[in-house]
């Protein structure tokens, strides 16, 4: 069980988020700081022959509409998941996967992946 609470650092400011629920028991864990800005979620799926990890930040905010300029609430969500089959892959071979991976995307691709750039 992950420690409680969870705490992600954004634009350097740490968020700490404490357990809110389990809205599955022992399939999803559910994080959000005290205003509810931020909610982390980490879930595991299974299914027959595979199985399915994912981590999930999400911030929500409140901001102006650009064609009517009424506010309305709009969240994001940046996502991590970890598809993998239940036999054929050890935890070292899919964290080395998924470091090779992390280290991609800081490595100056976070902004041409933000961009669009294909």
């Amino acid at each position: 069980m992950y420690a409680d609470p969870q705490t992600v650092t954004v634009n350097a400011v740490a968020k700490a988020m404490p357990r809110v629920g389990s809205s599955v028991p022992n399939k999803v864990g559910t994080f959000q700081t005290a205003d509810g800005e931020f909610d982390f979620r980490i879930s595991q799926n299974a299914t027959s022959n595979r199985f399915r990890r994912e981590a999930r930040l999400t911030q929500r905010k409140v901001a102006p509409d650009p064609i009517s300029a009424v506010n309305k609430e709009v969240s994001t969500s940046v996502i991590i998941t970890v598809d993998e089959p239940k036999f054929g892959f050890s935890d070292t071979e899919l964290g080395y996967l998924t470091a090779g991976l992390v280290a991609w995307f800081t490595a100056g691709n976070r902004d041409k992946l933000l961009g669009g750039e294909l």
